[in-house]
């Protein structure tokens, strides 16, 4: 896991939501760690995967030809 510490950074460098609460001319210390991803499990996976698919903008026959047409064309170029 990485993670960055940086000591007497100027807080008027801080974005507006982290400079909240904090005086301008303040020095503070920012410590930046990333998050542990945790794989999703079979049954979340399968939930994204079915609400991608419901969610999903569909295409005429008309329209994927075009496109398949059109990648062909390209290649032949």
């Amino acid at each position: 896991m990485n993670k960055v510490v940086r000591e007497n950074y100027p807080a008027s460098k801080l974005p507006a939501e982290l400079r909240e609460g904090i005086a301008i001319g303040a020095s503070v210390r920012v410590t930046i760690e990333e998050e542990e991803r945790i794989p999703l499990g079979r049954e979340a996976l399968l939930k994204s995967l079915r609400a991608a698919r419901e969610n999903a903008p569909g295409v005429t026959m008309d329209e994927a030809v075009a496109r398949i047409r059109e990648l062909r064309d390209e290649w032949e170029r």
